[in-house]
């Protein structure tokens, strides 16, 4: 029985070795396993090729649009409000009525003074009778010399009052004749800011409307000391003033081409020392009256032409702390980052001036996963959806 147990024993110790040696190696198996598994496939990122082609260089500067002439309307007597003759935001012709002031207290004030002319035109009458009387009774001794003396003084007085009361109804009438205000000048009116039958002119003035003359309309413009040089050296280069350039564009607040060039009207005297720029008025003609006085736009300006440009996308440009550079990536698939000298913007492409050269590529999409000596798997970056170009200036419909 002993042998019998002692047997059965040495047969479930050696059972239990092997199964500790399959069960080791199977471990060791899934550890192998384990540490033989594929690297990660490198990330995918888009590129772009680097272009080469001239393009040309513009300025472009932000203003706003003002009325040609921009006359404010204003009441010029006291008096109550009558009517108004205008529809708000029309044309309006030189000449127009716009409002109407009630006459009656000017009517009566142009009586009165009418009246104190006649009667200051009655007493000159007296004194020039009284100094003819006097003048041979002088000669005769029939009056004193001083008689005569006190006449041709009332003759004298009564002249100037004459004239006082010629004045008093020639302004009569002039304050009369402003209780019809009329259109200066032929433009679009503005709202009205006073209704019939509140008073107006007292005391001051009182503002009523605007008319401004929108065509042609003026884009007012703030120019930096150094861009008004650039102009004015191109301009001079090409034969022509500082501050007669023309055939600029105009870009609106919807991103679309105004369809007429406009040109240099006046340049500042001198730059503005809290903004460090230089004002400039641009004239463009404005027969559609699609331009209004405080349009919000940009003007372009040619600078230059430049020739062999290389262009990126500005998506793949990559600025920190006034420092520039893109990620290069070789036949390989290697990244490398490189700093690079940038210029103009064209569009949605960036001029680059040095760091780069034409046929490279650069990633577009996809940096942020990216590290310098990566490899990556680089695909074309997709075209943008095709747009319709903006008309030249000057050939829009």
């Amino acid at each position: 029985m002993r042998s019998m147990w002692l047997a059965r024993s040495a047969e479930a110790t050696r059972a239990g070795i092997a199964t500790a040696i399959i069960g080791t190696g199977l471990l060791a198996g899934a550890c192998a396993e384990q540490t033989e598994a594929p690297p990660p496939p490198p990330p995918e990122v888009f590129v772009a090729d680097v272009v080469q082609r001239d393009v040309p260089i513009y300025l472009e500067l932000v203003g706003q649009t003002q009325g040609y002439q921009d006359v404010e309307i204003r009441a010029r007597v006291e008096g109550y409000l009558e009517t108004v003759n205008f529809q708000e935001g029309s044309i309006v012709r030189q000449g127009d009525l716009l409002y109407t002031i009630d006459r009656k207290p000017l009517e009566a004030i142009l009586a009165q003074a009418r009246a104190d002319q006649a009667t200051a035109e009655a007493r000159l009458a007296k004194a020039n009778n009284d100094v003819a009387r006097y003048t041979p009774l002088v000669a005769k001794q029939a009056v004193s010399q001083r008689e005569l003396d006190d006449a041709i003084a009332q003759q004298d007085a009564t002249r100037s009052q004459v004239e006082a009361a010629k004045a008093g109804v020639e302004k009569a009438a002039l304050d009369l004749g402003y209780t019809r205000i009329t259109a200066p000048l032929t433009g679009l009116v503005g709202t009205t800011l006073v209704k019939a039958g509140n008073l107006v002119g007292r005391g001051e003035s009182t503002l009523l409307t605007t008319v401004s003359q929108i065509n042609p309309a003026l884009f007012r413009v703030g120019i930096t000391e150094a861009d008004y040089l650039r102009v004015a050296r191109r301009a001079m280069a090409g034969g022509a003033k500082a501050g007669q350039q023309r055939d600029i564009q105009l870009m609106l607040a919807d991103g679309t081409v105004y369809p007429h060039l406009g040109r240099v009207n006046v340049v500042d005297r001198a730059v503005d020392p809290t903004t460090g720029t230089l004002g400039v008025q641009l004239l463009y003609p404005n027969p559609d009256l699609l331009l209004r006085p405080g349009q919000y736009g940009r003007a372009r300006l040619l600078l230059d032409n430049k020739p062999g440009a290389l262009l990126v996308q500005q998506r793949a440009v990559i600025e920190l702390q006034n420092l520039y550079s893109v990620a290069v990536v070789d036949g390989s698939g290697k990244v490398a980052f490189r700093n690079v000298k940038v210029g103009p913007r064209v569009e949605s492409l960036w001029i680059i001036e040095e760091g780069l050269r034409a046929g490279e590529r650069v990633v577009v999409e996809g940096l942020q996963r990216i590290q310098d000596g990566m490899m990556v798997t680089a695909k074309p970056v997709p075209p943008a959806p095709a747009a319709e170009a903006p008309a030249p200036a000057g050939e829009a419909k």
